[in-house]
């Protein structure tokens, strides 16, 4: 089934768990072929052995053709909590579109869909996801669970995300990330999806709730979503137009070319700060480019997930 049809049949994004499932099948497929293939096969149902484990778990067959140990995952067995934080301000739903492709997503829709992908991961090893989602209040709270109903509840709330477009809502990411470094008490693993544009105001506030978020030994990644060629390079073609900043409604008229180079340079700068301070205070920061794939993002779990174990 070609994931392209399955967005139109969605309409938008109300068919997120099936979007989510291709883009892990494809991710799967892609790692068979590639040298992180110990890492797929540990991550779809088994866990790699460790000496002095009972053998009788082990796949003999997987052994046969990978020629190592992995012991098959039970029902019972939750290894990892992880929270998902999405940033849902109005900057979020850059660029604005009313119908979506898988190569054509915006800052929102791909980080929903990229959650969604990693909620799949985590519902086939087992393991606690919970959810929280910001922009000028605290939209929504959901504890990690790893039950199917809670699954469900937390697809629907990023759908909805997607669909549901604010108008002019500002973020508020100082004050809601300490509110949610204060629910997640047990060691977890912590994904942020966000544009960062608050953060180019005060850089300081915003890595002092991110500092927050690693009491009690937390490990944070920092998915920072943006529209390269728009955002970054600021890629426009160099007739008059108007630039409304979507969270306050101002604007300013102008040609692109007469303030790109300027442009670079400052948004440049600021990439580079922001990954120096993550750097600094030991918190991972992947850039995450809304016109590439998913494959970026479930990576940096895997790998993060095995450090983290």
């Amino acid at each position: 089934m070609n994931l392209q049809n399955e967005l139109n049949k969605a309409d938008g994004f109300k068919n997120l768990e099936l979007l989510a499932k291709q883009v892990v099948e494809g991710f799967i497929a892609g790692m068979h072929k590639s040298p992180f293939h110990g890492f797929s096969a540990e991550f779809a149902e088994h866990k790699i052995y460790n000496q002095g484990e009972s053998t009788r778990h082990i796949d003999w067959k997987l052994y046969a053709k990978t020629d190592k140990l992995y012991t098959k995952r039970y029902d019972d067995e939750t290894n990892l909590r992880c929270h998902i934080i999405l940033d849902n301000s109005s900057s979020m739903h850059y660029p604005n579109m009313s119908k979506f492709s898988i190569n054509n997503l915006n800052k929102i829709a791909y980080s929903a869909l990229a959650s969604a992908a990693l909620m799949e991961i985590l519902k086939k090893q087992r393991d606690a996801v919970g959810l929280s989602i910001y922009s000028d209040a605290y939209d929504y709270y959901a504890p990690e669970k790893g039950s199917e109903r809670h699954h469900q509840m937390l697809l629907n709330q990023l759908s909805d995300v997607v669909i549901n477009k604010p108008i002019k809502r500002t973020t508020d990411t100082y004050t809601f990330l300490h509110q949610i470094a204060e629910k997640i008490h047990r060691r977890s693993l912590i994904f942020l999806f966000t544009d960062m544009l608050q953060a180019a105001e005060n850089p300081s506030k915003l890595f002092e709730a991110l500092r927050h978020l690693k009491y009690n030994k937390h490990e944070v990644i920092l998915f920072h979503v943006f529209d390269k060629q728009k955002e970054l390079l600021f890629n426009f073609d160099n007739k008059p137009k108007r630039f409304v900043d979507v969270e306050t409604g101002e604007f300013i008229n102008l040609y692109a070319d007469t303030i790109k180079n300027n442009y670079n340079e400052a948004v440049s700068s600021f990439f580079k700060e922001v990954q120096y301070n993550c750097l600094k205070y030991n918190i991972k920061y992947v850039e995450v480019d809304v016109n590439n794939d998913f494959n970026q993002v479930l990576l940096t779990y895997l790998v993060e997930r095995k450090k983290f174990a």
